[in-house]
Parts: C-alpha cells; sequence; structure tokens
C-alpha cells in the first residue's frame, strides 16, 4: 500500500497497516534487552568476557574463560549474541556464558 512517498507495511500480528516509522518501532532488536549473565545490559559495539571454558561445535576449538570478544552484535534474541573471534566463522554466544567488560 502507497500514501504518497510513503510505503506502508502490512503487521501480520495486528492485521494494520503501519507507516514506516511505526513498523521501525515494532521491530528489530531494539525491543529485546539482552542481559549477560550477571544482569548488565548489552548493546552493539560492547566488549564481553567469557565465565567459563566453552567448547566450540565444528571448530574443534575451545574459548578459554577470561577471554575477551570486542564488537559483539545483538541478534534480536534475548539469550544470543553473534561476534566475531580470529578462526572460527559465524559464532554465536548465549548471554548467559559472558559479562561485560
Amino acid at each position: 500500500m502507497t500514501s504518497g512517498d510513503e510505503d506502508y507495511v502490512y503487521d501480520e500480528a495486528t492485521g494494520e497497516w503501519l507507516s514506516p516509522g511505526e513498523a521501525a518501532q515494532k521491530a528489530g532488536p531494539a525491543g529485546v534487552e539482552v542481559r549477560d549473565s550477571v544482569g548488565n545490559l548489552l548493546a552493539d559495539g560492547d566488549s564481553v568476557a567469557l565465565i567459563k571454558d566453552l567448547t566450540v561445535k565444528g571448530a574443534n576449538q575451545t574459548l578459554k574463560r577470561g577471554t575477551v570478544i570486542k564488537a559483539i552484535r545483538l541478534t534480536g534474541d534475548a539469550q544470543e549474541i553473534d561476534c566475531r573471534h580470529p578462526g572460527i566463522k559465524g559464532l554465536v554466544l548465549r548471554a548467559e556464558f559472558v559479562r561485560k567488560v
């Protein structure tokens, strides 16, 4: 649906047409609060440290306790964060195993 210059988005959950501004407020990881193991609120770009040794499936590698992961990204899921580590592609960590640095 279009009105003037704006494209409206159909929200299947409510059955309503929303303006782009309203749709952006309802969607995305902005509405999800991701908290680390001690309850600190995490945001995109934060650095976190592991609180226990984690075996990475498919990489035959173990990330040791205290390893710092820089520049995390939120996935929209309250329990998962996306991050990068040398030698491991597509690393997703559970928020319960990290703490904010």
